[in-house]
C-alpha cells in the first residue's frame, strides 16, 4: 500500500460524487488545506463542529470529510474572535485538512438522497427534481486483437450503464494500416514500412463529465504510441440527476405506520406528522435535510407523502391545502445516516486504489434539537 495525499482522496471522492453537481449557492470541495499534504488517517463527519475537530486531531487525522462546509459564505477576516475563524486557525495549525461534499453528495447518483430513500425502503427510485442530464459520447477505438480485452476492460471502469446492464461494448473485426514515420517507436511494425494489423474496432458510451478520463485511461493500455480513437457526441438522453428522490413503497402502509417504520431505521427519536395519521402512502418523496422546497415537486409527481426536515408552520399549511403529507424527521436524522455510508465508500475507493488509509467515523455527533415532553 502506498501513502496517499489530499488530492487523491479529493479525486476520489470527485469521481464517485462529482463536486460540479453542487447547486450555485453551495460550497463543496477542499476548504483548508494542502492538496499535497499525505493522509494516513481520515475522519468522516456530518458537521465540522469543534469537539469533531478535537476527535479528529486526537484519533491522529489527517483529513476532516464532512457533509456540512466549514465555508459556507465568504469571510472577510479569519481570526479567532469568530466560530468559523478559531475552527480554520485550529485545522491550519494542526495540519488539519477540511473537505466539503455537500449538494454534490445530495445530487449524485448513489449519492444521500439515494441512501436515504434505500433506508425507507423505497423502490423505482428516480430524481424528484430533474436539475441536469447527462451527454453521451461515444467513444470508438482501434486495438490489434493481442491487447483488445485489456483495453475493453479497462475502459469499462468509465462505461455509462444502459438501463441495468453495465460493461456495455460492441466490437467489430477489422484491419488497421499505418506506416510509421522516422522518430516513430512503433510497438508492432517497423520504420519506413507499411503494416496491416488484424484489429477490432471497440465502441463504448461515455458521458462526457467522464470523458477525459476515459481517453487517459486509454492512452496508457493501448499498446500504440498513438492509439486511433474517434468520439461522437450523441443526441441520446443520458441519465439525469436532482435534488430529492421520489419512489414506491412495496406495499400500501398507514401514514402512522409509515413514521414508525421511520422512527426505527433513522433512531431519531420522534417524528412529526402534517396530514390525516390513518390515510394510506405508496407513492413517497424524500430530501435530506432542509427539503421542503420541494413540496411542489412532490405534488406534481404524485407523492402521497414528502420525508424531509425543518418544516415550518406556513409550509405544513400549504401541505395540507395541496393534500400532500409531510413527515419531518428532522434536519439530523435525514442526514447522520451518511457518515457510516461515506467511511465505507472512502476506504474501499482507497484500498482498492493501492492507498494505505484507515478511514474512522465521527462518535460525538448529536442532534441539536432537544425534545421536553409534558
Amino acid at each position: 500500500m502506498r501513502p496517499a495525499k489530499v488530492s487523491d482522496v479529493v479525486g476520489i471522492i470527485n469521481k464517485k460524487f462529482p463536486f460540479g453537481l453542487s447547486e450555485e449557492w453551495d460550497n463543496v470541495g477542499l476548504q483548508v488545506g494542502d492538496a499535497a499534504s499525505q493522509v494516513e488517517r481520515i475522519m468522516v463527519a456530518l458537521d465540522p463542529l469543534p469537539e469533531v475537530l478535537d476527535e479528529a486531531l486526537d484519533r491522529n487525522c489527517q483529513l476532516l470529510v464532512t457533509h456540512h462546509p466549514l465555508l459556507f459564505k465568504p469571510l472577510r477576516h479569519v481570526t479567532a474572535g469568530t466560530p468559523a475563524g478559531r475552527l480554520l486557525l485550529r485545522a491550519a495549525s494542526r495540519g488539519l485538512a477540511v473537505v466539503a461534499m455537500h449538494t454534490n453528495y445530495d445530487i449524485a447518483d448513489g449519492g444521500l438522497n439515494d441512501l436515504l430513500a434505500a433506508c425507507l425502503g423505497l423502490q423505482d427510485v428516480r430524481p424528484l427534481k430533474v436539475t441536469g442530464r447527462d451527454t453521451l459520447v461515444k467513444l470508438v477505438v482501434f486495438v490489434p486483437e493481442s491487447h483488445f480485452e485489456q483495453v475493453r476492460q479497462a475502459l469499462f471502469e468509465h462505461v455509462v450503464s444502459v438501463g441495468n446492464y453495465r460493461d456495455c461494448s460492441f466490437a467489430a473485426p477489422g484491419e488497421g494500416s499505418f506506416t510509421p514515420h522516422a522518430g516513430a517507436n512503433p510497438s508492432i511494425g517497423t520504420v519506413g514500412q507499411l503494416e496491416l494489423v488484424a484489429e477490432r474496432r471497440l465502441e463504448v458510451l461515455v458521458s462526457q463529465g467522464h470523458l477525459a478520463q476515459a481517453l487517459r485511461t486509454l492512452v496508457t493500455v493501448h499498446p500504440y504510441e498513438e492509439p486511433a480513437f474517434d468520439c461522437y457526441p450523441l443526441l441520446n438522453e443520458g441519465g439525469s440527476w436532482g435534488l430529492g428522490r421520489i419512489g414506491v413503497l412495496a406495499a400500501s402502509c398507514r401514514l402512522t405506520d409509515f413514521a414508525d417504520c421511520v422512527l426505527e431505521r433513522l433512531g431519531c427519536g420522534h417524528v412529526r406528522l402534517v396530514g390525516d395519521p390513518d390515510r394510506e402512502v405508496h407513492r413517497v418523496a424524500v430530501c435530506s435535510g432542509s427539503g421542503v422546497s420541494l413540496m411542489q415537486d412532490a405534488v406534481r409527481a404524485g407523492a402521497d407523502l414528502l420525508v424531509t426536515g425543518d418544516v415550518k408552520y406556513h409550509e405544513a399549511r400549504e401541505a395540507e391545502a395541496c393534500g400532500l403529507a409531510l413527515l419531518d424527521a428532522g434536519h439530523f436524522a435525514t442526514e447522520r445516516v451518511m457518515v457510516a455510508e461515506v467511511q465505507q465508500f472512502l476506504q474501499g475507493a482507497l484500498a482498492a486504489s493501492g492507498y494505505g488509509c484507515e478511514v474512522l467515523a465521527a462518535g460525538g455527533e448529536q442532534d441539536p434539537f432537544r425534545i421536553r415532553y409534558c
